[in-house]
C-alpha cells in the first residue's frame, strides 16, 4: 500500500480545500520527509484525513460512543459523541471532506472518499450522516456495495490492512508508538504477514514448529534406547578394563 495523494476540506483546523500530493516534487523524490509547524497548523488532521476516508475513523477519535463534549451545535443530533468522526467537521462550516489516493492489492490505484455535510449546506444545518466512496482510478469503476459497511469492506480490501493494523504498523499515531510492540505474539505474526504480502512468517512458524517436534522425537529415541541398554555390570566391567590395561602394557 503506498498512498499517493490526500485532500480535504473544512476538517478541524484546516480551513478551506488542501492538498498533498506526494507523487509530484520535491515530495515526490524524497525517500523521508517530516511534516513540521506549530500546535494547530494541522498536522494531525492531515493523519485525520488520511484514516477517515478509507476507515470513517481517526486516531484522534477512536471508536465510536464517548459522552459528547466540546462544541455541539444546538441542531445536531443527540448521538453526536465525542469519539464521533463527524466532529472533525471544522466548525462553521456547512461540509468537508476527506480523499487519498493510494496504490493497494495488485498495484491498482484507487481513491477513497469521506465526506459530510450539515443540512442545506448550511452552517447552522443539522449534521447528516457520513458518506464513503471508493473508486478504482485505473478502471474508473466505483467500488463497494450501497451501504457504509460494505465500502468499508472494499476499502479494507483494497488496502489490506484493517484500521487496527493499519494504526499498528503504517500510522503509529502520536501516543500509539508503542502499539505493534503491545500486541501478542499472534496479532504481531498476522500483522507481518500482511505487511509483507506474503505468507512468508507464517511458513516461517510452520516449519520451526516442525523441527522442534522432530528435535524432541529425535531425543526421546535416544532415551528409549539408552534405557534398553543399560549399565555394564561390574564383572564385565573388571575384566573389559584389564584387558585395556594389558593391551596398554604391550
Amino acid at each position: 500500500m503506498k498512498v499517493l495523494a490526500i485532500r480535504g476540506e473544512n476538517l478541524a483546523s484546516l480551513a478551506g480545500p488542501f492538498e498533498l500530493d506526494l507523487t509530484q516534487e520535491a515530495l515526490g523524490g524524497s525517500g523521508l520527509f517530516a511534516v513540521t509547524g506549530p500546535t494547530g497548523a494541522g498536522k494531525s488532521t492531515l493523519l485525520d484525513a488520511l484514516c477517515l476516508a478509507r476507515y470513517d475513523r481517526t486516531p484522534r477519535l477512536g471508536g465510536r460512543g464517548g459522552a459528547p463534549v466540546g462544541y455541539r451545535h444546538p441542531r445536531d443530533a443527540d448521538d453526536l459523541k465525542s469519539r464521533d468522526p463527524r466532529g472533525v467537521l471544522r466548525r462553521g462550516a456547512g461540509a468537508g471532506f476527506a480523499e487519498v489516493d493510494f496504490v493497494g492489492r495488485g498495484g491498482r490505484r484507487y481513491r477513497a472518499t469521506w465526506s459530510v455535510r450539515r443540512a442545506r449546506g448550511r452552517p447552522d444545518g443539522r449534521l447528516q450522516a457520513q458518506t464513503l466512496e471508493l473508486r478504482d482510478l485505473d478502471r474508473d469503476q466505483q467500488l463497494g456495495g450501497h451501504t457504509k459497511t460494505e465500502t468499508l469492506e472494499a476499502i479494507e480490501h483494497a488496502v489490506g490492512l484493517d484500521y487496527d493494523a493499519f494504526a499498528r504498523s503504517v500510522l503509529l499515531a502520536q501516543g500509539e508508538f508503542a502499539a505493534f510492540l503491545r500486541a501478542d505474539a499472534a496479532d504481531r505474526a498476522a500483522l507481518l504477514e500482511r505487511l509483507s504480502g506474503s505468507a512468508l512468517y507464517g511458513r516461517v512458524s510452520t516449519l520451526a514448529h516442525a523441527r522442534a517436534r522432530e528435535a524432541r522425537e529425535a531425543l526421546r529415541e535416544l532415551e528409549l534406547r539408552r534405557e534398553a541398554l543399560g549399565g555394564l555390570d561390574p564383572e564385565v566391567r573388571a575384566r573389559l578394563s584389564a584387558e585395556r590395561d594389558a593391551a596398554q602394557a604391550a
